[in-house]
């Protein structure tokens, strides 16, 4: 059983090591190599753990919870950091979800899904009506968030570890509506 809960300063080692894992494997081939290998659980562990010190910072940080296997996956939300320009004014407050990674033996089966859905509940509770998510353009995953009704509204370019990386940003104009997962066109 996996349950998602709201992340403790506790799970910080495991959701450190989650990300180091998710990143290494996601992202090999769009980003550099040697920023990839030179990702350290340790390091991300202290950044977490800090993170987590904080009531205010830690509210927004959700994981998946396997009985077994501890933290297979997690998230992170607050308010918007860097607002797409596809947005037209109409949003109120805008929220951003940080991060969502989940381990890759337990993708596709639904645990994505249900830590998107906390982060919005939480954005919402914070006063959000609108989602915004930043993500590489060239990773995969953008089906996952078209499949569950985002819209992309936004390109930029971002460094990491000095190559330049095409970043796209979907959109959720309405999170009162629960997440269902949608019939894409290529989908029989």
């Amino acid at each position: 059983m996996i349950r998602i809960r709201r992340a403790s300063r506790s799970d910080a080692a495991a959701i450190a090591r989650v990300h180091v894992e998710t990143w290494q494997s996601a992202y090999a081939g769009l980003l550099p190599d040697s920023m990839l290998a030179g990702m350290s659980d340790v390091r991300q562990a202290a950044w977490w753990t800090r993170l987590l010190a904080d009531p205010g910072e830690a509210r927004g940080v959700f994981v998946a919870d396997d009985q077994d296997m501890g933290v297979v996956g997690f998230g992170s939300c607050g308010l918007v950091r860097d607002k797409p320009e596809g947005l037209d004014g109409r949003e109120i407050r805008v929220g951003e979800v940080y991060t969502l990674y989940v381990e890759p033996d337990f993708q596709n089966m639904g645990l994505g899904r249900r830590l998107l859905d906390a982060l919005f509940r939480q954005l919402r509770a914070d006063g959000c009506d609108t989602a915004v998510l930043w993500m590489l353009a060239a990773n995969p995953s953008r089906f996952f968030y078209e499949g569950l009704g985002g819209e992309a509204v936004g390109h930029r370019v971002d460094t990491m570890a000095g190559t330049d990386v095409e970043e796209m940003a979907f959109a959720w104009r309405n999170l009162a509506v629960p997440l269902v997962r949608r019939k894409l066109a290529t989908e029989d």
